[in-house]
């Protein structure tokens, strides 16, 4: 997509093209080498290769890559200063290039570098798979109602496969228990890695394939410490047969091979695993550092059973090829984001080839958010994909859709449990169909229009309460035409319009519809029942 982008403004006669990646030297040469090999004409180059006197950049074209560094961002902007209608092309546009000083009446060094680099002609065009932050931060001015949605290709796993909805799980999961931090939890993860490595090199590949193992810590040293500890000395006890816990592990990997593939010979797979043990490497990424000394060794598995541990350092971009296995170590005990905890799902990719055995371990309500914060950011991306305008953004107690400090608080308004759509002229003998039942939702759809209830929010509604359709209950009219505190003539009200009141009416549903209108005029609302907030950039709304 990015390829493509850049040649179609390249066949436009834009003349200087600047894509931006993260601070990593691994995601810089994966990209940059997907471009050299393109045939694009120009050549992309690093922003290095441009800097020499003897390379002119006025009047020419030139693709130029550099990473959100502040150092590098300096010596680029020396290099094309002067330079008009530059094209800045983003990448993982939600990190590092926010504003995180928006309302300080400052701008923090990425953001300012960029600014500076666009000027007052240039094009911004940021990519990224969570534009919560970029909606909520009005990045460079950009405006919701201009994205474009690109879809996934086709061999492409990603959350509709590991947060399903509703159907059967196509990979492993292994769910944990939510208390503790019991050894005994990493040594499984590791044995099913190994277990299910030895049987794709055994039974399913044509060739010895390498795999890793990513074991996602929580981002303190002193836990990639402990963490490397218990799976350095679980794989050193099956390297070594005269560990006092050798036979002991060794059927622990017997028993997990016999009951995950009953259709072959556990004695096959234990074997494997155990003469081939030694060939693993063990990758700690505690820092940027150890990232730029050990990141091909993390993205293109050169050991047979390659272990990753790290934390946030792997979260974002680079691609991690042959992944099999994921290891949650622990539950988040604070407010987890939107967009730090997708771009964590390093499970999504092409996976399609060995998805079956594919093994995701975590503790169970860590899944739990996980699955809600997906659940919440479709709900949001439902409405870019069906032209619904100004977005709205969905967490709860548990989940923000971005870092507090990124969002604009002079344009952004919190509606902690409403979500409420287009006004529209109330029919003479206006009458719903009230009561529990998705029935009642569908007939109320259909009553009002999709520009009135959205099909995105009746999708969303109808999928999380799949075998519970009393989950959902569709109240009587509220005639609000007497309330002082309201905006009667545009049905609004600061403190919104449904309270417990107004719930109990529906008993134990969890979602709940509304007409709220003024003898003339109304409005659809949603009130989900239950501690959850809407954030939307009114400087967006039309």
């Amino acid at each position: 997509m990015m390829i493509c982008l850049t040649a179609k403004l390249l066949d436009e006669g834009y003349k200087l093209i600047i894509h931006l990646l993260n601070d990593s030297v691994d995601l810089l040469g994966q990209n940059l080498g997907r471009f050299k090999t393109s045939g694009l004409s120009p050549a992309a180059r690093n922003f290095s290769e441009v800097l020499d006197p003897a390379v002119k950049i006025k009047g020419q074209s030139h693709v130029i890559f550099c990473k959100k560094n502040g150092s590098d961002l300096r010596k680029l902007i020396e290099k094309i200063d002067g330079v008009k209608d530059v094209i800045v092309i983003d990448d993982e546009a939600d990190y590092a290039s926010p504003n995180g000083k928006v309302n300080k009446g400052d701008k923090t060094k990425i953001n300012a570098l960029i600014t500076s680099i666009l000027g007052d002609q240039g094009v911004y065009i940021g990519v990224t798979a969570t534009p919560a932050r970029l909606d909520l931060n009005n990045t460079f001015s950009n405006d919701s109602h201009a994205w474009v949605d690109f879809p996934t290709h086709s061999h492409y796993t990603g959350q509709d496969v590991f947060f399903p909805e509703s159907g059967p799980i196509k990979y492993q999961r292994t769910l944990l228990p939510d208390a503790g931090d019991d050894p005994k939890h990493a040594r499984q993860a590791l044995f099913g890695f190994l277990v299910n490595a030895a049987h794709l090199n055994l039974h399913v590949n044509t060739g010895e394939r390498n795999y890793s193992f990513l074991v996602h810590t929580s981002g303190k040293k002193v836990d990639h410490k402990g963490d490397w500890s218990r799976i350095h000395s679980a794989i050193d006890d099956l390297s070594d047969r005269t560990s006092t816990n050798f036979a002991r592990y060794a059927e622990a990997i017997w028993t997990l091979a016999d009951t995950r593939y009953p259709d072959f010979d556990p004695d096959e797979i234990t074997k494997y695993v155990l003469e081939n043990a030694p060939r693993h490497a063990i990758v700690v990424l505690n820092s940027e550092r150890d990232w730029k000394d050990n990141s091909s060794a993390a993205t293109d598995p050169k050991s047979l059973f390659t272990i990753i541990i790290g934390g946030n350092i792997v979260s974002r971009g680079v691609t991690l090829n042959n992944l099999l296995s994921m290891f949650f170590t622990r539950d988040v005990k604070h407010k987890i984001q939107q967009d730090t905890y997708i771009q964590r799902a390093r499970m999504f990719g092409s996976r399609g080839d060995y998805l079956e055995f594919f093994e995701l371990t975590m503790p169970r309500a860590l899944y739990a958010d996980w699955h809600r914060c997906f659940m919440f950011h479709k709900l949001a991306l439902s409405a870019i994909r069906e032209g619904q305008g100004a977005l709205v953004w969905v967490g709860d107690h548990r989940i923000a859709p971005a870092a507090s400090a990124s969002v604009d608080q002079s344009t952004v308004d919190i509606d902690r449990g409403e979500m409420s759509f287009d006004l529209f002229d109330l029919p003479a003998n206006f009458a719903c169909d009230a009561g529990a039942g998705k029935d009642r939702m569908y007939a109320l759809a259909a009553l009002v229009g999709e520009k009135n209830l959205p099909p995105y929010l009746v999708r969303y509604i109808d999928r999380s309460t799949e075998g519970a359709p009393q989950a959902v209950h569709v109240h009587n009219p509220i005639d609000i035409s007497r309330y002082k505190d309201a905006d009667v003539q545009n049905v609004v009200r600061g403190k919104g319009f449904i309270g417990s009141t107004q719930l109990a009416k529906g008993g134990h549903a969890i979602h709940h519809l509304f007409i709220v209108h003024n003898g003339s005029k109304a409005r659809v609302v949603y009130k989900y029942k239950g501690n959850i907030h809407f954030i939307k950039n009114l400087a967006h709304d039309s």
